[in-house]
């Protein structure tokens, strides 16, 4: 049985981060989660949304690396909030009464399923306001 696969993406501008997951979460990948919001909480970010539109697949150990780091961004006078949720996560989501970590709630109508590609390589990251860092390799570049 292939081990699942996780990629992360990080983004930055100023002091938000866009973390775009790729792939899916659970008890072996989770703490890759739990790692890159750490590092966005140590450098300074205080606006971390996350982009869940390429999960696909989400169980109980990442739904908890998410509330930690919640618990880690409001004690760091920091927010986190979760976008574009399958429509099965939104609903595990809704049932656990941890609502209050999406941004909003999916519409019922099918949306597009887009995911990010990275560069060949790992990006550079840039100095100054605006950054990317990418936390994980995949593994096959894509164009992008």
């Amino acid at each position: 049985m292939a081990l699942p696969q996780l990629n992360v993406y990080r983004y930055d501008r100023a002091t938000r981060a866009l973390i775009t997951l790729v792939g899916e979460i659970d008890l072996t990948t989770a703490p890759l989660v739990s790692e890159a919001l750490a590092a966005c909480l140590r450098d300074g970010v205080r606006r971390i949304d996350i982009d869940l539109t390429a999960v696909t697949f989400c169980d109980a150990s990442g739904l908890n690396a998410f509330l930690r780091a919640s618990r880690l961004a409001t004690d760091a006078d920091s927010s986190l909030r979760l976008h574009h949720p399958s429509p099965c996560m939104a609903r595990v989501i809704e049932i656990t009464g941890t609502g209050f970590l999406l941004h909003s709630l999916p519409s019922t109508t099918a949306r597009s399923r887009r995911t990010p590609v990275p560069t060949n390589g790992a990006p550079r990251p840039h100095q100054g306001e605006n950054s990317r860092h990418k936390v994980t390799q995949p593994s096959r570049p894509l164009d992008t």
